[in-house]
């Protein structure tokens, strides 16, 4: 990538919303990933939750599990500190649609039926986010500086 399209990339004009988007929904996509890849906050960890993946169809159960953990986990810790955010925000996206069509989505809406307007709510931060960048106080400031 030439040095004008990572700075694009990084560059944001967001203010300080993209701020308040990104720093809790950070900290609950790292939660969830720390429950997904080593058990913590009473997760199952890569081996509980890659045998539910499988048995909900999404084989390997173990490599799924261990994407969808990395997504959330790594993805949480970039919005939380603001860097690649655009990037971490499409992954974090993508794996939302996927948590939505896989899990969710023949439950309704409503997530006391187990429904997917969770998933939905952080869909949408994450394609704000990748739309308008990090904002204010997002490390990507720093770096498209030294570009």
């Amino acid at each position: 990538m030439n040095r004008a399209t990572i700075a694009k990339l990084l560059t944001s004009q967001a203010g300080f919303a993209a701020l308040v988007l990104r720093v809790p929904v950070g900290i609950i996509l790292f939660a969830h990933g720390a429950q997904k890849l080593f058990a913590w906050f009473g997760g199952y960890g890569l081996e509980g939750t890659g045998q539910w993946m499988a048995s909900i169809g999404l084989e390997p159960g173990y490599l799924m599990a261990l994407m969808a953990g990395s997504a959330e986990f790594f993805g949480g810790i970039a919005l939380l500190i603001g860097l690649l955010i655009r990037p971490a925000a499409v992954v974090v996206a993508f794996t939302m649609v996927v948590a939505i069509f896989s899990t969710h989505f023949s439950n309704g809406l409503f997530m006391s039926n187990n429904g997917y307007e969770y998933a939905l709510t952080l869909l949408a931060v994450s394609v704000a986010l990748a739309i308008q960048g990090g904002g204010k106080l997002a490390v990507d400031n720093v770096l498209v500086k030294k570009i």
